[in-house]
Protein backbone atom coordinates (compact mmCIF):
# COMPACT_ATOMS: atom_id res chain seq x y z
CA UNK A 1 0.00 0.00 0.00
CA UNK A 2 1.05 3.59 -0.66
CA UNK A 3 1.54 5.88 2.32
CA UNK A 4 -1.67 7.79 1.57
CA UNK A 5 -3.59 4.48 1.39
CA UNK A 6 -2.15 3.38 4.72
CA UNK A 7 -3.13 6.66 6.38
CA UNK A 8 -6.63 6.38 4.91
CA UNK A 9 -6.99 2.77 6.10
CA UNK A 10 -5.76 3.58 9.61
CA UNK A 11 -8.19 6.50 9.82
CA UNK A 12 -11.10 4.30 8.70
CA UNK A 13 -10.23 1.71 11.33
CA UNK A 14 -9.95 4.39 14.01
CA UNK A 15 -13.40 5.78 13.17
CA UNK A 16 -15.06 2.34 13.13
CA UNK A 17 -13.40 1.01 16.24
CA UNK A 18 -13.68 4.15 18.37
CA UNK A 19 -17.42 4.16 17.72
CA UNK A 20 -17.71 0.56 18.92
CA UNK A 21 -15.30 1.08 21.78
CA UNK A 22 -16.92 4.19 23.19
CA UNK A 23 -20.39 2.66 22.85
CA UNK A 24 -19.71 -0.51 24.82
CA UNK A 25 -16.19 -1.85 25.26
CA UNK A 26 -14.54 0.99 27.14
CA UNK A 27 -17.02 0.89 30.02
CA UNK A 28 -16.74 -2.86 30.44
CA UNK A 29 -12.95 -2.72 30.19
CA UNK A 30 -12.77 -0.02 32.84
CA UNK A 31 -15.08 -1.95 35.16
CA UNK A 32 -13.16 -5.18 34.71
CA UNK A 33 -9.60 -3.93 34.99
CA UNK A 34 -9.56 -0.80 37.13
CA UNK A 35 -7.62 -0.97 40.37
CA UNK A 36 -5.79 -4.24 39.78
CA UNK A 37 -3.78 -4.99 42.93
CA UNK A 38 -2.37 -2.73 45.63
CA UNK A 39 0.82 -0.73 45.88
CA UNK A 40 2.57 0.88 48.90
CA UNK A 41 1.86 4.59 49.40
CA UNK A 42 3.10 5.75 52.83
CA UNK A 43 3.44 4.97 56.55
CA UNK A 44 1.36 6.82 59.19
CA UNK A 45 0.48 6.42 62.88
CA UNK A 46 -2.08 3.75 63.73
CA UNK A 47 -5.68 4.93 64.03
CA UNK A 48 -8.60 3.15 65.65
CA UNK A 49 -10.16 0.81 63.09
CA UNK A 50 -7.01 0.20 61.03
CA UNK A 51 -6.38 -3.41 60.02
CA UNK A 52 -3.81 -5.23 62.18
CA UNK A 53 -2.25 -6.83 59.08
CA UNK A 54 -1.29 -3.33 57.83
CA UNK A 55 0.97 -2.63 60.85
CA UNK A 56 4.57 -1.78 59.93
CA UNK A 57 6.32 -3.78 62.66
CA UNK A 58 9.80 -2.39 61.97
CA UNK A 59 8.74 1.23 62.38
CA UNK A 60 6.46 0.32 65.31
CA UNK A 61 9.42 -1.26 67.14
CA UNK A 62 11.70 1.68 66.34
CA UNK A 63 9.33 4.40 67.61
CA UNK A 64 7.58 2.26 70.25
CA UNK A 65 4.14 3.20 68.94
CA UNK A 66 2.08 1.56 66.22
CA UNK A 67 2.42 2.62 62.58
CA UNK A 68 0.52 1.23 59.60
CA UNK A 69 1.30 0.96 55.89
CA UNK A 70 -1.12 2.84 53.66
CA UNK A 71 -1.84 1.08 50.39
CA UNK A 72 -3.54 2.37 47.25
CA UNK A 73 -4.97 0.64 44.21
CA UNK A 74 -2.71 0.26 41.20
CA UNK A 75 -4.65 2.09 38.54
CA UNK A 76 -2.26 1.61 35.66
CA UNK A 77 -2.21 -1.69 33.80
CA UNK A 78 -0.25 -2.87 30.79
CA UNK A 79 -1.72 -4.56 27.76
CA UNK A 80 0.40 -6.63 25.38
CA UNK A 81 -0.97 -7.56 21.95
CA UNK A 82 0.81 -10.47 20.26
CA UNK A 83 0.06 -10.78 16.53
CA UNK A 84 0.95 -13.71 14.29
CA UNK A 85 2.39 -12.41 10.99
CA UNK A 86 2.92 -15.78 9.30
CA UNK A 87 1.70 -15.76 5.70
CA UNK A 88 -1.56 -17.57 6.45
CA UNK A 89 -2.73 -14.42 8.28
CA UNK A 90 -2.44 -12.41 5.04
CA UNK A 91 -5.52 -14.08 3.60
CA UNK A 92 -9.26 -13.61 3.36
CA UNK A 93 -12.25 -14.56 1.21
CA UNK A 94 -14.76 -12.15 2.73
CA UNK A 95 -14.68 -8.36 3.13
CA UNK A 96 -11.37 -8.31 4.97
CA UNK A 97 -8.03 -10.05 5.12
CA UNK A 98 -7.24 -11.58 8.50
CA UNK A 99 -4.54 -8.93 9.03
CA UNK A 100 -7.12 -6.12 8.55
CA UNK A 101 -9.54 -7.80 10.94
CA UNK A 102 -6.74 -8.23 13.50
CA UNK A 103 -5.83 -4.54 13.13
CA UNK A 104 -9.42 -3.61 14.02
CA UNK A 105 -9.45 -5.86 17.07
CA UNK A 106 -6.10 -4.43 18.19
CA UNK A 107 -7.50 -0.92 17.73
CA UNK A 108 -10.55 -1.66 19.87
CA UNK A 109 -8.41 -3.19 22.59
CA UNK A 110 -5.95 -0.32 22.38
CA UNK A 111 -8.54 2.45 22.58
CA UNK A 112 -10.22 0.64 25.51
CA UNK A 113 -6.90 0.57 27.33
CA UNK A 114 -6.16 4.20 26.43
CA UNK A 115 -9.53 5.20 27.91
CA UNK A 116 -8.38 3.59 31.17
CA UNK A 117 -5.00 5.38 30.96
CA UNK A 118 -3.20 2.04 30.47
CA UNK A 119 -0.14 1.34 28.37
CA UNK A 120 -0.31 -0.85 25.26
CA UNK A 121 2.52 -2.76 23.58
CA UNK A 122 2.78 -4.89 20.44
CA UNK A 123 4.79 -7.97 19.46
CA UNK A 124 4.78 -9.26 15.88
CA UNK A 125 5.94 -12.85 15.48
CA UNK A 126 6.03 -15.84 13.15
CA UNK A 127 8.93 -18.31 13.37
CA UNK A 128 10.58 -15.70 15.61
CA UNK A 129 9.81 -12.27 17.02
CA UNK A 130 10.10 -9.69 14.23
CA UNK A 131 9.06 -6.43 15.86
CA UNK A 132 8.40 -5.09 19.33
CA UNK A 133 6.68 -1.81 20.16
CA UNK A 134 7.15 -1.12 23.89
CA UNK A 135 4.05 -0.26 25.94
CA UNK A 136 3.04 3.39 25.82
CA UNK A 137 -0.08 5.48 26.28
CA UNK A 138 -2.10 7.67 23.98
CA UNK A 139 -4.03 7.82 20.72
CA UNK A 140 -1.00 8.36 18.47
CA UNK A 141 0.61 5.26 19.90
CA UNK A 142 -2.51 3.17 19.17
CA UNK A 143 -2.60 4.50 15.59
CA UNK A 144 1.05 3.50 15.21
CA UNK A 145 0.19 -0.05 16.35
CA UNK A 146 -2.65 -0.27 13.79
CA UNK A 147 -0.35 0.92 11.01
CA UNK A 148 2.35 -1.55 12.01
CA UNK A 149 -0.05 -4.51 11.83
CA UNK A 150 -1.39 -3.41 8.43
CA UNK A 151 2.01 -2.80 6.83
CA UNK A 152 4.04 -5.68 8.29
CA UNK A 153 5.71 -8.12 5.91
CA UNK A 154 3.80 -11.34 6.48
CA UNK A 155 6.32 -14.16 6.58
CA UNK A 156 6.16 -17.53 4.73
CA UNK A 157 7.21 -19.43 7.84
CA UNK A 158 5.71 -21.69 10.50
CA UNK A 159 4.44 -19.61 13.44
CA UNK A 160 5.87 -20.44 16.87
CA UNK A 161 3.43 -19.18 19.46
CA UNK A 162 5.33 -20.62 22.40
CA UNK A 163 8.49 -18.75 21.33
CA UNK A 164 6.56 -15.47 21.21
CA UNK A 165 5.17 -16.02 24.71
CA UNK A 166 8.59 -16.99 26.02
CA UNK A 167 10.10 -13.83 24.54
CA UNK A 168 7.40 -11.62 26.04
CA UNK A 169 7.84 -13.11 29.50
CA UNK A 170 11.59 -12.66 29.27
CA UNK A 171 11.32 -8.96 28.40
CA UNK A 172 8.18 -7.85 30.26
CA UNK A 173 8.22 -9.14 33.83
CA UNK A 174 5.25 -7.25 35.25
CA UNK A 175 1.82 -8.89 35.06
CA UNK A 176 -0.03 -7.82 31.91
CA UNK A 177 -3.24 -8.35 29.99
CA UNK A 178 -2.06 -10.46 27.04
CA UNK A 179 -4.07 -10.85 23.85
CA UNK A 180 -2.67 -13.49 21.48
CA UNK A 181 -4.06 -13.19 17.93
CA UNK A 182 -3.30 -16.01 15.50
CA UNK A 183 -5.00 -18.56 13.26
CA UNK A 184 -3.23 -21.24 15.36
CA UNK A 185 -2.43 -23.21 12.22
CA UNK A 186 0.79 -24.66 13.61
CA UNK A 187 1.81 -26.78 16.58
CA UNK A 188 3.03 -25.22 19.81
CA UNK A 189 4.24 -26.23 23.27
CA UNK A 190 1.16 -26.22 25.49
CA UNK A 191 3.40 -26.05 28.57
CA UNK A 192 4.24 -22.47 27.61
CA UNK A 193 0.54 -21.58 27.73
CA UNK A 194 0.40 -22.76 31.34
CA UNK A 195 3.52 -20.81 32.26
CA UNK A 196 2.27 -17.64 30.56
CA UNK A 197 -1.21 -17.78 32.10
CA UNK A 198 0.25 -18.14 35.61
CA UNK A 199 2.15 -14.89 35.17
CA UNK A 200 -0.26 -12.94 32.95
CA UNK A 201 -3.98 -12.74 32.13
CA UNK A 202 -4.03 -14.47 28.75
CA UNK A 203 -6.69 -14.53 26.04
CA UNK A 204 -6.03 -16.53 22.86
CA UNK A 205 -8.01 -15.36 19.84
CA UNK A 206 -8.12 -17.73 16.87
CA UNK A 207 -8.85 -15.58 13.81
CA UNK A 208 -10.15 -17.66 10.93
CA UNK A 209 -11.70 -17.29 7.50
CA UNK A 210 -14.71 -19.49 6.76
CA UNK A 211 -12.67 -21.34 4.10
CA UNK A 212 -10.15 -22.35 6.78
CA UNK A 213 -12.70 -24.75 8.26
CA UNK A 214 -14.58 -26.03 5.24
CA UNK A 215 -13.48 -26.42 1.61
CA UNK A 216 -16.17 -25.97 -1.08
CA UNK A 217 -16.60 -28.28 -4.07
CA UNK A 218 -14.51 -26.65 -6.81
CA UNK A 219 -13.19 -29.78 -8.51
CA UNK A 220 -9.48 -30.58 -8.81
CA UNK A 221 -7.54 -27.76 -7.15
CA UNK A 222 -3.89 -27.08 -6.38
CA UNK A 223 -3.46 -26.12 -2.73
CA UNK A 224 -0.34 -24.43 -1.40
CA UNK A 225 0.63 -24.10 2.25
CA UNK A 226 1.27 -20.36 2.66
CA UNK A 227 3.85 -20.98 5.38
CA UNK A 228 5.84 -23.96 4.06
CA UNK A 229 5.24 -23.60 0.31
CA UNK A 230 4.22 -27.25 0.06
CA UNK A 231 1.77 -27.94 -2.79
CA UNK A 232 -0.79 -30.71 -3.28
CA UNK A 233 -3.53 -31.46 -5.80
CA UNK A 234 -6.90 -32.28 -4.24
CA UNK A 235 -10.20 -33.44 -5.67
CA UNK A 236 -12.56 -31.20 -3.70
CA UNK A 237 -15.53 -32.91 -5.39
CA UNK A 238 -14.83 -35.89 -3.14
CA UNK A 239 -17.41 -35.56 -0.34
CA UNK A 240 -15.45 -37.87 1.97
CA UNK A 241 -12.32 -35.72 1.62
CA UNK A 242 -14.27 -32.52 2.40
CA UNK A 243 -15.88 -34.18 5.43
CA UNK A 244 -12.53 -35.47 6.72
CA UNK A 245 -10.98 -32.02 6.32
CA UNK A 246 -13.85 -30.30 8.19
CA UNK A 247 -13.74 -32.86 11.01
CA UNK A 248 -9.98 -32.45 11.38
CA UNK A 249 -10.47 -28.69 11.78
CA UNK A 250 -13.17 -29.21 14.42
CA UNK A 251 -10.87 -31.56 16.32
CA UNK A 252 -8.06 -29.00 16.20
CA UNK A 253 -10.36 -26.32 17.62
CA UNK A 254 -11.51 -28.62 20.44
CA UNK A 255 -7.87 -29.35 21.27
CA UNK A 256 -7.13 -25.61 21.37
CA UNK A 257 -10.06 -24.97 23.68
CA UNK A 258 -8.91 -27.77 26.00
CA UNK A 259 -5.30 -26.50 26.05
CA UNK A 260 -6.37 -23.00 27.03
CA UNK A 261 -8.88 -24.26 29.59
CA UNK A 262 -6.28 -26.56 31.16
CA UNK A 263 -3.92 -23.58 31.30
CA UNK A 264 -6.52 -21.41 33.08
CA UNK A 265 -6.40 -19.06 30.08
CA UNK A 266 -9.32 -17.79 27.97
CA UNK A 267 -9.93 -18.62 24.31
CA UNK A 268 -12.08 -17.26 21.47
CA UNK A 269 -12.71 -18.69 18.02
CA UNK A 270 -13.54 -15.70 15.78
CA UNK A 271 -14.64 -15.70 12.15
CA UNK A 272 -13.56 -12.60 10.22
CA UNK A 273 -17.27 -11.96 9.64
CA UNK A 274 -18.13 -11.99 13.36
CA UNK A 275 -18.81 -8.92 15.49
CA UNK A 276 -15.72 -9.15 17.70
CA UNK A 277 -16.92 -6.26 19.90
CA UNK A 278 -19.74 -8.38 21.33
CA UNK A 279 -17.33 -11.22 22.13
CA UNK A 280 -14.87 -8.85 23.82
CA UNK A 281 -17.72 -7.18 25.71
CA UNK A 282 -18.76 -10.52 27.23
CA UNK A 283 -15.11 -11.37 27.98
CA UNK A 284 -14.61 -8.10 29.89
CA UNK A 285 -17.96 -8.60 31.62
CA UNK A 286 -16.86 -11.98 32.96
CA UNK A 287 -13.63 -10.48 34.27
Amino acid sequence: MQIKDIIKKVKQIEIRTRKKTEASLMGQYHSAFKGQGMTFSEVRPYQFGDEIRRIDWNKTARFREPFVKVMEEERELRMMILVDISASMDYGTRKQLKREYVAEIAASLGFSAAGNNDKVGLILFADKVYKVIPPQKGRKHILSIISTILTADYVPAVSKIDKALEYMMGIFKRKSLVFLLSDFGDDYDSKMLRVASKKHQLLGMRIFDEKDNEIPDVGYTLFQDAETGKEIWVNTSNARWRYTFAEAQKQKIRALEEDFANSSASFMNINTGDDYSKLLYHYFQKK
